[in-house]
């Protein structure tokens, strides 16, 4: 059975290993510091998934400025995939921002993880035609 709950405090090296597991790691980003700045900012909106031995199998981390929603570190064990944890995440993301008034929601993708986009587009996601850029403000290392 599937559970899908808020992140709490002692989840943190579940969930940085499972982010590792499914390669959403850079060097220039601590998923330590990304978890201590989530909680300081709608810390409700970082979810978990665990199983029916209460194991952390998934996360979600999610944000709404009051534009848009944004999902971000969306990430399900590589041996749990396709079993419908993932899409269990991203319905209670959707339904998340949807009780705050959310009427879109993004996410990002890196560019060649097709695996990725086949699964957003299985949920009814489409690409948009636009450039991302970004500027670190404050370097992590």
């Amino acid at each position: 059975m599937l559970r899908i709950r808020p992140f709490r405090l002692e989840d943190s090296d579940a969930v940085i290993g499972l982010w590792r597991e499914c390669d959403l790691l850079r060097p220039w980003n601590d998923p330590q510091k990304d978890i201590e700045r989530k909680l300081t900012v709608q810390p409700e909106l970082f979810i978990v998934a665990e199983n029916a031995e209460g194991a952390v199998i998934g996360s979600a981390m999610i944000g709404y400025e009051g534009h848009r929603g944004w999902v971000y570190y969306l990430a399900v064990k590589p041996a749990c995939q396709g079993q419908g944890a993932g899409r269990a995440l991203m319905h209670e993301a959707e339904a998340l921002l949807l009780a705050r008034g959310c009427p879109k929601i993004q996410l990002l993708v890196r560019a060649g993880n097709s695996q990725v986009v086949d699964f957003y587009e299985r949920q009814g996601y489409e690409k948009s035609d636009v450039l991302m850029l970004g500027k670190r403000l404050i370097p992590d290392s």
